[in-house]
């Protein structure tokens, strides 16, 4: 195999154009061979679909932190509609509904008049919860309809005949008042899926032949534990394709009605989500921050720019507001967000390596995912450490600045300013990262002429 000898750099720029989040692209078909049937992934399919985002951060989002305030909901709500934009990519957002406090928050949410995301609500599967939606004027909410043995038998102490007389009793009940049920398959990763949750989908696939478009029953698969792999090949009841499959072709619920709900305690939450939508689940639940129950569920943040890979394009969302929203989360609702978070920590896109601002200083895209600030109002940024050398102080300093091209400061220029910052670490052990503050002291001794 020869090397190819080229005059101009190969860039890939029509994969990693930097105004632009970088397109996954598809060499074509995927085949797969599930339980004896050839399976295909599409591209076609996967562009063609109305893949979308549903949010939990007011249910699942508030069982493992402080709850949210009100005012803390309708601020966070009112982000998420501006997040999605005008064509609903996050279609839905759930909330609880029992105390007097998640009820209120519902209607001052509901007051603000946004058609995206939707106001859903949760439910035990009980039929008295009914009067709860009907009083806050859902048109849709989420049940429990835990499908595993471990709670079917030793959470609830039931038979499966009898769970699933109860669950459909309830989702009857439901359809009667005029409210979609959303029934969530809690624990299908551990359940048994040919002896229970086909058999039960499949009944309300068929109660859903009985009523309106508006009303038809939809499903979530629930990794309530994050045992779910990405891999085809795995056995059921971990792989996600065979779930969706089976979901799909053997017991028939549409695309548009099928729903993922991820949780990571094996850090598969976001892969899990995005490959539920690559075999045709049109719907992947998340939460702000991925703050959710035990390890979380997959981020929300996460899912917008997955989404944008896929389909090439931000259907009008404005990412910008991942930014506003990280930035209220730590002034307002006061939650900590680990610095080196994607897209939201304070140091996701920012570095300390001298080796790396040296890159950066002669291009952009070669430490940068993509333009941080078209996309997130996020410029890559420097950090001074030890590690920082001449070229991280120069950088960071023309970054300050904001000096372009032949206004750039030289290294030379600002070889006072990084012998200083080499001494905090050789001469005194210094340990801790130089501020921002202690930066403009010094350039102010060394570079007066630019800091005046």
């Amino acid at each position: 195999m020869d090397l190819l000898q080229v005059e101009e750099p190969n860039l890939l720029e029509d994969i990693f154009s930097h105004d632009k989040i970088p397109r996954i692209t598809f060499a074509g078909k995927i085949y797969e061979e599930i339980d004896g049937n050839l399976v295909q992934f599409d591209p076609a399919d996967l562009l063609s679909r109305d893949i979308y985002i549903t949010d939990t951060t007011f249910r699942d989002g508030q069982q493992a932190r402080p709850p949210y305030t009100v005012e803390q909901i309708i601020q966070l709500y009112d982000m998420i509609s501006k997040l999605s934009g005008p064509n609903g990519v996050i279609r839905q957002s759930e909330f609880f509904l029992y105390s007097k406090k998640d009820q209120e928050a519902v209607k001052k949410c509901q007051e603000l008049g946004h058609r995206y995301p939707e106001i859903t609500g949760w439910i035990r599967a009980v039929k008295g919860d009914f009067r709860i939606v009907a009083q806050m004027e859902l048109k849709e909410t989420g049940v429990l309809t835990s499908c595993s043995d471990y709670h079917i038998f030793k959470k609830m102490h039931k038979t499966r005949q009898k769970v699933m007389t109860d669950y459909l009793a309830v989702v009857e009940e439901a359809l009667s008042v005029g409210v979609r049920p959303r029934c969530h398959l809690e624990d299908v990763t551990r359940a048994d899926i040919d002896g229970f949750v086909l058999p039960f989908v499949h009944r309300l696939m068929r109660l859903s032949e009985q009523v309106p478009e508006e009303l038809k029953v939809k499903v979530r698969l629930c990794d309530t534990l994050g045992f779910g792999v990405s891999f085809p090949s795995a056995e059921l009841p971990r792989s996600v394709p065979k779930l969706v499959y089976k979901m799909i072709h053997d017991v028939g619920v549409p695309s548009d009605r099928l729903e993922w709900h991820g949780h990571n305690d094996f850090h598969k939450v976001h892969i899990n989500g995005a490959t539920a939508w690559l075999y045709g689940c049109n719907a992947v639940n998340t939460t702000l921050m991925g703050f959710g129950e035990r390890t979380g569920n997959p981020p929300l943040e996460g899912a917008v720019i997955e989404y944008i890979g896929i389909k090439g394009d931000t259907n009008r969302m404005d990412t910008k507001m991942i930014t506003r929203i990280a930035e209220y989360y730590r002034n307002e609702v006061k939650a900590p967000i680990p610095e080196g978070y994607p897209f939201v920590g304070a140091g996701f896109n920012m570095t300390s390596a001298g080796i790396h601002a040296d890159g950066l200083s002669k291009d952009e895209r070669i430490y940068n995912i993509f333009d941080t600030r078209k996309f997130l109002d996020r410029p890559p940024k420097v950090a001074i450490t030890d590690k920082s050398g001449v070229d991280g102080v120069a950088q960071w300093v023309n970054e300050y600045l904001a000096l372009k091209g032949k206004e750039r400061l030289s290294k030379a220029k600002v070889g006072r300013v990084a012998r200083w910052v080499r001494d905090q670490y050789d001469i005194h052990g210094r340990i801790t990262t130089v501020s921002k503050e202690e930066l403009i002291k010094v350039c102010k001794q060394y570079l007066p002429e630019y800091f005046e």
